[in-house]
Formats: structure tokens, sequence, C-alpha cells
């Protein structure tokens, strides 16, 4: 059995290491919703109608949870691990709404990686611009190696 983690194929930048961290930050906009729901077609009025989305304990205007864990895919797949890299598994709780013109962070922590498999496992989290965590969980990603044309 080959080591993959020796493989810079897989790992280009280096096998990630335990604590190791990277993180992404993006504004949200109005149009993020507009662009989740051609892809979902998540029409839920709290994402839309400003009268009925005040009426709700959320007290306004959300963005899908897609969008706010989208921010996760991009840490994911262009810094740690790195490009080749896919979520097998993720465990996220929704802890606070995001609204348009919130300015999101997505962090992430490598707690495990194994020596047998190109796989890690991150901490994860996701907060608003004034500390607020909006996503917080754990996810298990695999890493395969990417041929450039």
């Amino acid at each position: 059995m080959t080591d993959s983690n020796n493989n810079p194929d897989v790992w280009p930048n280096g096998m990630p290491q335990v604590g190791q961290t990277a993180q992404r930050s993006r504004n949200i906009e109005a149009r993020d919703i507009e662009l989740f729901t051609e892809i979902s077609g998540d029409r839920n009025p709290l994402h839309y109608d400003e009268q009925a989305a005040k009426a709700t304990p959320f007290g306004g205007i959300v963005v899908q949870g897609g969008v706010t864990s989208a921010i996760l895919n991009a840490v994911v797949a262009e810094d740690l691990p790195g490009p080749g890299t896919v979520f097998l598994q993720v465990n996220w709780s929704f802890k606070a709404p995001v609204r348009p013109g919130d300015r999101i962070t997505g962090h992430v922590e490598v707690t495990k990686v194994r020596a047998d498999k190109p796989i890690t496992e991150l901490k994860t989290r996701v907060t608003t611009e004034d500390g607020t965590v909006v996503l917080d969980g754990n996810a298990v990603c695999y890493s395969m190696p990417i041929k450039s044309n």
C-alpha cells in the first residue's frame, strides 16, 4: 500500500498538520439569496418577504443555510486541505441568522489527519464580523490528486 500522505499530487502544499488553520471571508448580499434559490428552488418567505420574516423570531430576512455553509466549501477546496478536497461528512449546527449585508468568515482547524488515506477531520465554524458564531460543527474531508491539462 502506498502512503498517500507523502504524495505531492494529493498534498501539493504538504500534508495538513493537526492544529493548522485557515479562514476566508466574504460579504453576503441579497443576490446570494437569489442565486441560491436558482440552484435549490428554496423560496421560503424567510428569505424574501420582509413583512413575513419580521413576524418570525428571526425578526427579518435571513439567508439560506446553504449560503452560510458555502464559505466552508471555499476554505476546504481552496485553502485547507486544498484543491482536490471534498466533504465526506459534515455535522453542522446553525446558531444564529445571517442577513444580507453581513460579512461572514469561515474557519477550519485540522483535528486529525489519517496516515493511511488522504482523509482530514476538521473543526468548522462560521462567524459574522461582530464575532457571532452562526455555524459550528465538524467535517471529514477526502483529498484526491488533481491533474491540470
